[in-house]
């Protein structure tokens, strides 16, 4: 006998309102051959029909003349069902374990403000196909690794879950493990598990945070059936399931220390992914139309504004690439201070507030450098203009030493 038919026959077999304690219920289902605990856990499961009104206590809101219980079908001989031995010297059938919510898989809502650019299209090819192919995409912060992902399915209309690492991430978080709720102990498996089962996209955000207690997952990178080791159970992905994994490093940890928690990932691990995808900071043109996008949403119109924003993050970019400063202005941060400048209408007022994490010395020298580029001509590509012709984006190299080591 299933859930449902449990169900029914309770409702049928009980009067509309009748309350029933969970040991009465406990001793209906034994008396229909079933295992009177997991009967119970599988009545109350999440039928609406069926209201806890106090503790151990249920209202049954239905009415209809009693039936006879369903007769037994005859079955092949089957092994006994699985038991699991708890902590407490209790025993739990394994029908009573599933899943609480599945609340974390969705379809992503689109972004109007989003603009597609650089390995969008890739994602988007990856995604499509529905093929296994575990991806990782590594490139610094700010500049849209997650929401790239994030936007293709939601382009494509495709569910997804996010999982976000840290280094206190494991296997509970990950695959699942036994929750006390409602008086019961119960089984709620975790996000890749259901991701597994559901044919989604699962994007692990920040993957390079973790620590070795993500080697869970080796199983579930080779895209083959799994078995939860505390239920016995084994899972197998359903057509169109991928992993997608971000983070600022290739795995091998951050060696200039911009990024101190990130951790060296087992190669072993590494080696499970297909492919890897670099993800740069947006060019000129792509970071005008993101910024326009923002500003459109924001109800900005300062078109001078954002061409300025655009030419010095680029410069500032440029002097990082040269290792002329330890700092950079991401993507990201630009939005920040779009979003501040909408607020306060203050182009320099917007920027110190956004760019105040940054060490005194770099602030500094990113201020100066935007009052500059702010008080000068540029040409349709953020080149300054000085005497007529366009000059070089990143002046000499004096004049960088100048403006960063003030």
């Amino acid at each position: 006998m299933n859930k449902s038919e449990l169900k029914n026959y309770f409702l049928a077999n009980t009067s509309n309102g009748e309350v029933l304690t969970r040991k009465e219920v406990m001793e209906k289902t034994e008396a229909l051959g079933i295992n009177p605990r997991t009967g119970h856990m599988m009545l109350i499961a999440d039928f609406p029909e069926i209201q806890k009104v106090g503790r151990g206590k249920y209202r049954f809101s239905n009415s209809g003349n009693p039936v006879p219980p369903p007769a037994p079908s005859v079955a092949a001989p089957s092994s006994p069902e699985p038991v699991i031995e708890m902590n407490n010297s209790t025993s739990v059938s394994l029908r009573a374990v599933s899943s609480v919510s599945d609340d974390e898989v969705y379809v992503p809502t689109k972004d109007e403000t989003y603009i597609k650019w650089g390995e969008y299209s890739n994602i988007k090819k990856i995604i499509e196909s529905k093929l296994f192919f575990p991806t990782y995409v590594a490139g610094m912060s700010g500049n849209g690794k997650t929401m790239m992902v994030e936007q293709a399915c939601a382009g494509l209309k495709r569910e997804y879950v996010r999982v976000q690492i840290s280094p206190e991430t494991d296997e509970d978080d990950l695959i699942g493990g036994f929750r006390l709720i409602d008086g019961e102990t119960v089984f709620q498996k975790g996000p890749v598990i259901k991701a597994m089962e559901r044919g989604c996209i699962l994007l692990i955000d920040e993957i390079d945070r973790a620590t070795n207690k993500i080697m869970c997952l080796q199983g579930v990178l080779e895209g083959k059936p799994i078995l939860l080791k505390k239920t016995g159970q084994v899972v197998t992905p359903a057509n169109g399931f991928n992993v997608i994994a971000t983070a600022n490093t290739k795995g091998r940890g951050s060696d200039e220390g911009r990024y101190t928690a990130a951790s060296i990932i087992d190669d072993a691990f590494l080696e499970r992914f297909v492919a890897v995808v670099d993800q740069q900071y947006p060019p000129y043109a792509t970071e005008k139309k993101i910024l326009l996008a923002n500003a459109k949403s924001h109800d900005i119109d300062d078109l001078e504004f954002i061409d300025r924003l655009v030419a010095w993050s680029n410069v500032i970019r440029k002097t990082f690439d040269a290792e002329g400063i330890d700092d950079v202005v991401s993507t990201r941060r630009l939005c920040h201070i779009i979003k501040a400048y909408s607020i306060f209408s203050d182009r320099l007022g917007a920027i110190k507030m956004c760019v105040s994490r940054f060490e005194e010395e770099t602030r500094e020298a990113f201020l100066d450098l935007y009052t500059k580029i702010d008080g000068s001509t540029l040409d349709e590509n953020g080149e300054i203009i000085e005497n007529g012709p366009a000059a070089s984006t990143v002046p000499p190299a004096a004049t960088l030493d100048s403006i960063f080591n003030q």
